[in-house]
């Protein structure tokens, strides 16, 4: 049997340093589950391995997509299963890395069959967002699945509308709906979580943007003025310094306020992971003993 081994945690704890000495430890390829770094250009805002990085490993759903393109999480199932196929084919272990819990569901479990879009629907929640910003849809999806609320990415318009679009055609919590039974998938799945303590956690997500700013985050931002708009650039790190750009605010005020969304990010995804009983958790800078527990689960 082949086992896809997932790397998942919290922006900042440390996934993929681990991914990478994995993977050079088991001789296989990653697969990348953050939705983000799908996207060219975005390089230091979404923490992309480095080119050094990207060449000691093989890495798949990196630079793939242009800013411009639309692209969701059914795509991703269907592409990422046929390139996991790919690497089974050569190997018996793949590495699936990132932060994105519902990339990380779609490839493990699939996706959960839902209602088909309404355009009627559809169009109401974009005038909205239009209308009155995106914390117009925050409210509606709060109001119609707080549970969800907390797992959401609350600036994804996308996920709003579909979520809330769900709740409406359906009568029932889109919360509720995603709990389907699992798609049976011809590969062992093993977990390994990386759980740094809240204030750790903290620190690392400061020293993290830190790191950013002096790589030239706020040069890097710029470039996307013309994009700002599009669903790639509503992204923790970039939606900060649009208003910046603009003269809204000072560069101090944006940079509190990514260190802020992305600390409110973390915590969203701990909530999403923690409700899997399957992940094995470990503190960050545990690699002797992951690769210990991975040895003994694999037999090598």
């Amino acid at each position: 049997m082949k086992t896809l081994i997932v790397i998942l945690g919290p922006t900042a704890s440390g996934k993929t340093a681990l991914a990478i000495q994995l993977a050079v430890f088991l001789k296989t390829e990653i697969i990348n589950a953050d939705s983000r770094q799908f996207y060219k250009g975005m390089d230091i805002g979404t923490a992309k391995p480095t080119p050094q990085e990207l060449t000691t490993v093989k890495h798949h759903f990196i630079d793939t997509l242009s800013p411009v393109e639309e692209y969701n999480v059914g795509n991703y199932e269907t592409d990422a299963l046929e390139v996991l196929q790919g690497i089974f084919n050569n190997k018996d272990q793949a590495i699936l890395a990132g932060g994105s819990g519902l990339y990380i569901n779609a490839i493990c479990k699939g996706l959960d069959q839902l209602p088909s879009g309404n355009p009627e629907i559809r169009k109401r929640l974009e005038d909205a967002l239009e209308k009155n910003g995106i914390a117009a849809l925050q409210k509606e999806l709060r109001e119609l699945d707080p549970e969800y609320y907390q797992e959401v990415d609350i600036q994804n318009p996308h996920r709003l509308i579909r979520a809330i679009e769900v709740c409406i055609l359906s009568g029932e919590k889109f919360s509720a709906l995603r709990k389907s039974t699992s798609k049976k998938r011809p590969f062992t799945i093993l977990k390994i979580g990386l759980l740094p303590e809240r204030e750790e956690m903290y620190q690392r997500i400061n020293q993290r943007v830190d790191e950013m700013l002096a790589n030239g985050l706020v040069e890097e931002a710029r470039t996307f003025i013309p994009l700002k708009e599009k669903n790639a650039l509503r992204t923790v790190g970039y939606q900060e310094l649009f208003p910046f750009f603009e003269n809204q605010i000072q560069l101090e005020e944006a940079i509190d306020e990514i260190k802020k969304n992305t600390r409110r990010y973390a915590k969203r995804q701990l909530t999403w992971f923690k409700k899997d009983p399957e992940i094995h958790w470990f503190p960050p800078e545990s690699q002797n003993e992951i690769i210990a527990f991975l040895s003994n689960h694999l037999g090598i």
